[in-house]
């Protein structure tokens, strides 16, 4: 069944918090929505008291950022339109697969679990991170040269410094070492969903072309994986785009065309309360 929604919830990714939907979130309230940008357990606070106390970035992990954005979406009289960035974009994913949302945007998405495709831009992005095992209990951040490269690359330096300056946190080195090992650990870890789930809303894949920390490859095998028929999964890229590809020039127009596909695809869940 066709429907519209007036609720919009936008998902942020690793190394940044809420504040990076904050030109997402404006437009939209502009347009008449009502818009929620929820944080990770612990990320009530501003990017720059996270910097100075790194302890919810550190103690984070999948399951608690997914029940946490479950529950705030159990708050919600309708189902919303779900957009996430990035990791959120696989914790959208998640919840999507669990019931939730009316229509999913995933944008330059982190991969569920049985992705296994890793480019090298990626692996020298998240690098930082990965190439001590101690990070795995570290809140681990990026400098502004691995920030460029990961999220900027096609911006000009002054601009990718600004982005730098009023969005960089560190990433919990946790869950980023669980996500890489999820592959290959036995039984259901937890970015793991059902890719044959027939009740699952549609799903809009977006990917930049010049992504260098999800690469369009990344995105295309989780689409391939989505094998439920009678469920919409399409993906859809932009040249010339970098990973903070929600903030930087020509944002508007991804912002505009994710929202008309939503609505356009937009159906009622059969979830009870969801």
């Amino acid at each position: 069944m066709s429907t519209t929604t007036d609720t919009i919830v936008l998902i942020h990714g690793f190394w940044v918090t809420p504040r990076s939907w904050e030109h997402w979130k404006a437009r939209y309230e502009d347009q008449g929505y009502t818009v929620h940008a929820p944080g990770y357990p612990g990320f009530e606070v501003e990017v720059e008291a996270l910097r100075a106390d790194p302890t919810p970035i550190a103690d984070l992990t999948i399951e608690a950022i997914v029940s946490n954005l479950e529950a705030f979406l159990d708050t919600l009289d309708s189902p919303p339109i779900l957009m996430g960035h990035s990791a959120g974009g696989a914790f959208m994913q998640v919840v999507m697969d669990h019931g939730y949302g009316c229509a999913g945007v995933a944008l330059n998405s982190a991969p569920t679990e049985g992705i296994r495709v890793t480019p090298w831009t990626q692996l020298h992005s998240v690098f930082p991170a990965l190439k001590n095992p101690l990070n795995h209990h570290r809140a681990v951040g990026l400098d502004p040269q691995q920030w460029k490269y990961a999220f900027t690359n096609t911006y000009t330096d002054e601009q990718s410094l600004a982005f730098y300056e009023r969005y960089h946190i560190p990433a919990s080195g946790r869950v980023l070492f669980d996500s890489v090992l999820a592959n290959y650990q036995p039984g259901h870890q937890g970015a793991w969903v059902d890719f044959k789930n027939p009740d699952r809303a549609p799903l809009l894949f977006l990917s930049g072309a010049e992504d260098h920390i999800m690469p369009v490859a990344v995105q295309a095998s989780n689409v391939k994986h989505y094998k439920a028929a009678g469920t919409v999964t399409e993906h859809e890229t932009y040249a010339g785009r970098p990973h903070l590809m929600v903030a930087g020039p020509g944002w508007e127009e991804i912002a505009d065309h994710a929202l008309e596909w939503a609505l356009t695809h937009a159906h009622r869940t059969t979830a009870s309360g969801r």
